[in-house]
């Protein structure tokens, strides 16, 4: 399926929108990619003479000869909260029919909001440049999901979409770790157009403290293959914009462009392998491919792993 602002105008509302997504892929998998967790293993306890055998450790009982019980805290649902980078460089590119990376994060996110909340999971969202936007707590109610998409349905507005404000994650992850539920499922959204991200182990830190806070991190990566990763311009000269920083730069891609390439699949390798070494989810997005493909192929691979 594939997504244009034409297709937006059509439906005009992010929530249908959405909702159409969703029915595209959902009856193709057997069974949801998101599963909340009914109980959380908590501790062992002796057993005592007389009660129910059925949550007897047995291995444990082979190593100690000793009958432990498992006790169990209780949880409620899935608690899944969404980082979207709505930096100026996320406006790229500036087109009138197809969708620029900011656009496909908010249609993405919004697609997956609508299939938790068959779930009756608890849904989350946070906006962030070098501060945060906007952040709300994960809930159930219909009312706070309206809300959401009401947000994620601005950043479908051109008018705000502004240029010049820059991006620090880094900043924003240890914030953003330090004020939600432990054992969260987090997913966020960015090109990663932050330098500190790639220059330091530091920065990469800031992932790690989300998983040392024992929350599921999800890291879509989304970008232009043709013109951020290919540089697939023009054999002529052009003026680059800097979309953070409004700097600019006169060259023909064509004599840079191995050499670009080059370093950018140095990059993109870089933050696999640290995502790797955290054990986080990496999805590479190339947004030419449509949210439909994208989500799907990701639920798949999801619904695999489970």
């Amino acid at each position: 399926m594939k997504l244009t602002k034409e297709s937006i105008a059509q439906f005009g509302n992010l929530e249908l929108l959405a909702k159409q997504v969703v029915e595209g892929f959902i009856t193709g998998l057997h069974k949801s990619p998101f599963h909340g967790f009914s109980v959380e293993f908590a501790e062992h306890r002796l057993y005592n003479k007389g009660e129910s055998t059925k949550h007897i450790d047995w291995k444990l009982y082979a190593r100690t000869d000793k009958l432990f019980v498992k006790r169990y805290e209780e949880e409620t649902n899935l608690r899944c909260q969404f980082m979207v980078d709505v930096s100026s460089s996320m406006h790229f590119p500036k087109s009138d029919t197809s969708l620029n990376k900011l656009e496909f994060s908010a249609l993405s996110v919004a697609s997956l909001i609508e299939l938790l909340k068959k779930q009756r999971d608890a849904v989350g969202l946070s906006l962030f440049t070098n501060t945060f936007k906007l952040e709300t707590p994960a809930k159930t109610n219909q009312a706070h999901q309206r809300y959401l998409f009401s947000e994620l349905e601005k950043l479908l507005d051109k008018e705000n979409q502004l240029d010049g404000q820059p991006t620090q994650i880094v900043e924003a992850i240890h914030h953003f770790a330090e004020k939600i539920h432990k054992r969260s499922l987090v997913f966020i959204f960015s090109d990663l157009l932050d330098g500190d991200l790639i220059n330091t182990e530091e920065a990469f830190s800031a992932l790690q403290h989300l998983k040392h806070k024992k929350h599921e991190v999800v890291l879509f990566h989304v970008f232009d293959k043709s013109k951020e990763m290919r540089l697939e311009y023009e054999n002529k000269p052009h003026v680059f914009v800097d979309m953070e920083s409004e700097e600019e730069i006169k060259l023909n891609p064509a004599q840079i462009r191995d050499l670009y390439q080059s370093e950018q699949g140095k990059y993109q390798a870089k933050i696999k392998l640290k995502c790797g070494q955290y054990k986080i989810d990496y999805v590479p997005t190339n947004i030419e491919e449509g949210v439909y493909q994208v989500l799907l192929q990701y639920l798949i691979k999801r619904g695999k792993l489970i």
